[in-house]
């Protein structure tokens, strides 16, 4: 009875596809060929995790007259309206820089218009760049900040930022202007450090280390010195976050920073800093795990910051990453605080995790990456490196991550040959759905089986919707946004996203 029932739904759609009036003979399931689009088309871009379709682009045609199917109509809802997005994409680390600049010119401008063009590309449009070294520089084994030598009369960029990340950000924003920044930093300066908050005797090493709160308003300048030097060169940094993986004391380089003291540090140094020196970025807490990395004692990290009221009138909202615990915390801290905003910063694929297997990778990372956060309030995803090369590399010792692969990965060989992962596609589709300054909305009507879905309003006046068929099977139904409807067919194991015209 229900093969017979569902047969009866594909005749209705069927019958309303010839019926409708002026409806094109091509139907655009995937493997036809495409329609010719025309500015009242809708424009389909489908993935599957065969391998068999990459971001493929495939125009449909608007069904004119009435619906004939509407009880398997999935129906877009603006007047259920969530958070406003502000962008999608990857870090520009010193590592990816510095192997996307040992590419042809000619390659690189391709790759880099394939991702961050809007209306040629897939529209990538919010990147993390590290505040001084991180774990993938452009060498390994190197470690740094923008002030290692004491005094910060000695701040000044480093080769990583003039050589490599700086040039290809210039890249970047020449296609997509409207590209947004964030930085964050993986540690203070060493002479900054001490190995004891109380008795602050000082701690020469990269790996952990607490921040002297002596150095809190030298520590704070030295942000302000870095986006005013990025600035200086054209580019304008949106937000920062105050410590990448503020629990985390055994990466390759880092800083722990337990909750009482990134209040503090925001409250009397970095808050008032920004403000004395009209620094209109954004500041971000937390930028760590949703199970706070098992310590109880950080539990709700932000929100005991935001308790305090002078540190909460600075700050924008709280980062997290996924190595640890579930994004449903997302939900209750949004509850506890619908007042601050949430963000995505920091998520790898590498050998561990199946990251090089698309039949597994792509919709395990659209799921748990990219819907589980937009869809718990999340104005932004953005995933770990860009790009490196097929060494997973270059990568810092003993801490850093040796089997992360990058959204893309580029030969060492011959630097042109690519092996574009599931994080370049997952993005991807969320990227060209979901423009900056989009608001996530509604569905309602039909929702089917095992089919993941999520929508937004654009601000030029299109709807964008991301849709994860995780059957076995493909799938067809239809969607209506205002007094339009179409058809559309979701092949077995893919992600679709369709850019609607009102």
């Amino acid at each position: 009875m229900k093969n017979s029932a569902n047969m009866n739904k594909l005749l209705i759609i069927s019958l309303a596809v010839l019926l409708c009036a002026g409806c094109k003979d091509k139907k655009n399931n995937p493997g036809e060929d495409p329609v010719t689009p025309t500015t009242n088309d809708v424009m389909t871009y489908i993935t599957t995790a065969d391998n068999t379709m990459h971001f493929d682009k495939v125009g449909k045609n608007f069904i004119e007259g009435l619906n004939m199917s509407p009880e398997i109509t999935l129906i877009l809802d603006p007047k259920t309206r969530y958070q406003e997005f502000d962008g999608f994409g990857a870090a520009i680390t010193g590592a990816s820089a510095y192997n996307l600049l040992r590419m042809p010119a000619e390659a690189r401008a391709k790759l880099l218009k394939e991702t961050f063009s809007v209306d040629e590309g897939m529209g990538y449009s919010y990147v993390r760049v590290p505040i001084g070294g991180s774990d993938f520089n452009s060498r390994s084994n190197y470690d740094y900040t923008c002030c290692d030598q004491r005094g910060l009369e000695n701040f000044a960029l480093t080769s990583d930022e003039v050589d490599y990340i700086i040039p290809v950000l210039k890249e970047i924003l020449a296609i997509n202007p409207n590209l947004k920044v964030m930085g964050t930093p993986w540690s203070c300066p060493r002479w900054m450090k001490v190995d004891d908050i109380n008795t602050k005797n000082p701690f020469n090493g990269w790996v952990g280390g607490y921040l002297n709160p002596d150095y809190y308003q030298d520590y704070a300048m030295y942000f302000v010195y870095w986006i005013q030097a990025f600035e200086r060169h054209g580019i304008k940094i949106e937000s920062v976050t105050v410590q990448n993986e503020p629990l985390n004391w055994g990466n390759c380089i880092s800083l722990y920073m337990p909750w009482q003291q990134q209040r503090d540090f925001v409250k009397t140094a970095l808050g008032p800093t920004f403000e004395s020196t009209n620094t209109k970025t954004k500041i971000i807490v937390f930028d760590h795990n949703y199970n706070y990395d098992g310590k109880e004692d950080q539990n709700d990290y932000p929100l005991k910051i935001y308790n305090d009221a002078t540190a909460a009138k600075y700050i924008d909202g709280a980062a997290y990453h996924n190595y640890g615990g579930s994004p449903t915390e997302l939900d209750q801290i949004h509850r506890s605080a619908p007042q601050k905003n949430l963000y995505f910063t920091e998520a790898s694929i590498g050998t561990w995790n199946g990251g090089d297997d698309m039949s597994t990778s792509l919709l395990h990372e659209m799921k748990n990456t990219c819907l589980a956060n937009v869809m718990r309030w999340c104005k932004a995803v953005i995933v770990w490196n860009y790009m490196l090369d097929d060494n997973n590399g270059p990568h810092g010792g003993s801490g850093a991550c040796s089997t992360c692969f990058g959204a893309v990965d580029v030969s060492s060989k011959d630097y042109t040959t690519l092996y574009k992962r599931s994080h370049f596609y997952a993005i991807g589709h969320l990227s060209k759905a979901f423009k900056t300054g989009s608001t996530r909305i509604g569905t309602k009507g039909y929702q089917p089986t095992n089919v993941t879905v999520c929508a937004a309003e654009n601000p030029d006046d299109t709807y964008g919707v991301v849709l994860m068929n995780e059957n076995s099977d493909g799938l067809t139904f239809q969607i209506e946004a205002g007094e339009h409807f179409f058809s559309i067919t979701l092949p077995a194991k893919s992600v679709t996203t369709c850019v609607i015209p009102k």
